[in-house]
């Protein structure tokens, strides 16, 4: 019996390959997902990918198990799953740190922002609040901007670690306000508030979930929302829109992305399982509580706004001169 030319053991391997990886999407999924979060657990991040991630277990029918990997403000966490097969059981909750601003500090990343993901879908922004300690004499932003400049270089501001979202809002503010004021970074929102709390720091940028509870102790002063409108969460808090800074607006923002060259078909099947899932009242009810806006929107939408976001931190890194540690 005489063998097949090569040319048509190539096709007939090709087809094979074709149709085994149509079936496995077809099945999708047939074992658990993983979502690697880029924080410890306790963190926003962390409260958002279980939650969302138990209702899309029970939409897809296969467990959605939450692995923690923090380090270098997430970009740890991204060049794993961007090394990870693309086959849909392996997702990353995306952030403004891996997708933002990272890419422009980390000279040595360890992955393409771009060309080795596949965004999925934005889930939730949570936009940052300028907060001082309770003592320091300044109620508005023009209190600030004052104290700035009688004392330059004497006041300080606490954040979450160098190159995070909380420093880039007090780089901005330096920026668009021609105020000197000392970065203090920390490891993690805890031990900054405490010791913004203590009184050791004079003012801090960060979202809700870290702030509020000791804003409603009157143990820290809200100045103003880095976002467009009012924090419906403290509603008497104006804007720094409405103080004639709209340029500062920043919000810590959590979407899921999977590694690069996933299947059109899987992607589009996360999405549209994940846009309902931030529809549902119980979990807009659950995050809005913890200040979050939830977000969604298509595949195309995602892909527009990490564009968007990558090209504004980039700026903002340059004029700070900001650079790994």
């Amino acid at each position: 019996m005489r063998s097949l030319p090569i040319f048509w053991v190539i096709v007939a391997a090709f087809v094979f390959a074709q149709a085994d990886a149509t079936r496995a999407q077809a099945n999708y999924p047939n074992r658990p997902i993983q979502l690697v979060v880029t924080v410890p657990p306790g963190g926003a991040a962390d409260i958002i990918a279980r939650v969302i991630g138990a209702k899309l277990s029970d939409a897809l029918g296969q467990q959605v198990v939450i692995n923690n990997r923090g380090g270098a403000g997430g970009t740890t966490a991204a060049a794993q799953v961007a090394r990870a097969a693309p086959d849909g059981y392996t997702l990353l909750l995306n952030t403004i740190a891996t997708h933002g601003i990272g890419p422009h500090i980390y000279a040595n990343l360890g992955y393409d922002p771009v060309k080795d993901f596949s965004p999925v879908i934005l889930i939730a922004k949570l936009p940052l609040i300028m907060t001082v300690n309770a003592e320091v004499p300044a109620k508005t932003v023009a209190d600030v901007i004052a104290l700035a400049k009688a004392k330059p270089g004497e006041l300080t501001f606490s954040s979450s670690g160098s190159g995070g979202a909380p420093h880039l809002a007090g780089e901005m503010f330096k920026h668009q306000t021609g105020t000197e004021v000392q970065h203090i970074p920390y490891r993690g929102s805890g031990p900054a508030v405490i010791d913004l709390i203590a009184g050791r720091i004079t003012m801090m940028f960060d979202a809700t979930p870290s702030l509020l509870p000791y804003i409603q102790d009157g143990k820290l002063r809200p100045i103003a929302a880095a976002s467009p409108q009012r924090h419906r969460l403290l509603p008497d808090v104006p804007s720094f829109a409405e103080v004639g800074h709209p340029g500062m607006d920043i919000a810590l923002w959590y979407g899921v992305a999977a590694p690069g060259g996933t299947p059109a078909p899987i992607v589009h099947r996360l999405n549209a399982e994940l846009a309902k899932i931030v529809q549902m009242p119980d979990i807009r009810k659950n995050l809005s509580a913890q200040g979050a806006d939830l977000q969604g929107g298509s595949v195309e939408d995602f892909v527009a706004f990490i564009h968007n976001e990558m090209a504004r931190w980039g700026v903002v890194v340059k004029q700070a001169g900001i650079k790994s540690e």
